[in-house]
């Protein structure tokens, strides 16, 4: 009986031992918004300005909702225009980490996928001799509200999603930017979020106006990051879209 509990005591310090060499993701809560199911570090796109927190919280109180419409409220509309000349490669190679604009994340030396896994998961471990490659960690879904346990073996699982997609930001004007303003727009953390990648497979380049995440509690909070995406780099969206958006968050 004596070896079994010792053998149990073992047991519990080799597993608190390997939970000790994982490296945690950075971020904080916000105390003011409500979080994803699930997930106790995600933070409200009102609390996130930048991006550089983790998550996507859901938009829960009144005066959360109004805040929300002021914002989509101040986002112009136009028609999307034509796809003609639109490339990948027209926003640079993914995922970057030379974005010229002093975006957060930029010129660190991780690229900014890593960057994004790193910013939302928990349990992240690393590969061996690095603090940047990222090889495993849990991942709480906003978009489903699912958790996954994602390794870099099974990469595809996770995707980080453009919320405001790329060909859709061609089509609203990034067509005629600089090439680095366009590589900003591609790895900016504002406009990526870690997701499930068949989910994110399914959006394709649509605007909130014929997809929205599975999950209704996000979807105010997803349609504030697209506004927010929106504002920053003086990008419309279109009249349907924004009133899908103002729609989400009770207006």
């Amino acid at each position: 009986m004596r070896g079994g509990i010792v053998a149990a005591a073992l047991a519990v310090v080799t597993v608190t031992g390997c939970q000790g060499v994982d490296v945690p993701a950075g971020g904080s809560p916000s105390g003011s918004s409500a979080s994803a199911p699930g997930d106790g570090r995600a933070v409200s796109p009102l609390d996130n300005p930048d991006g550089t927190k983790p998550g996507l919280a859901a938009v829960t109180s009144d005066a959360g909702r109004a805040r929300a419409r002021a914002l989509i409220g101040k986002v112009a509309t136009k028609g999307r225009g034509p796809k003609t000349g639109y490339d990948r490669d027209e926003f640079g190679y993914a995922w970057m980490d030379s974005a010229p604009g002093g975006i957060p994340f930029s010129h660190n030396g991780c690229d900014s996928r890593n960057d994004l896994l790193k910013r939302d998961g928990q349990n992240v471990r690393f590969r061996s001799g690095s603090d940047c490659v990222v090889v495993s960690m849990t991942l709480h879904d906003p978009y489903t509200a699912k958790t996954i346990e994602w390794t870099k073996s099974r990469a595809a699982t996770v995707q980080i999603d453009h919320v405001m997609p790329l060909s859709y930001d061609w089509q609203m004007g990034a067509s005629r930017w600089t090439k680095g303003k366009r590589e900003d727009i591609a790895n900016d953390p504002l406009n990526l979020i870690p997701v499930d990648g068949p989910t994110n497979g399914a959006k394709g380049d649509a605007g909130p106006a014929t997809w929205l995440p599975p999950d209704k509690r996000i979807r105010c909070s997803y349609a504030v990051r697209f506004a927010q995406v929106s504002l920053k780099y003086g990008l419309p969206v279109t009249a349907s879209d924004k009133r899908m958006m103002l729609e989400q968050c009770g207006g």
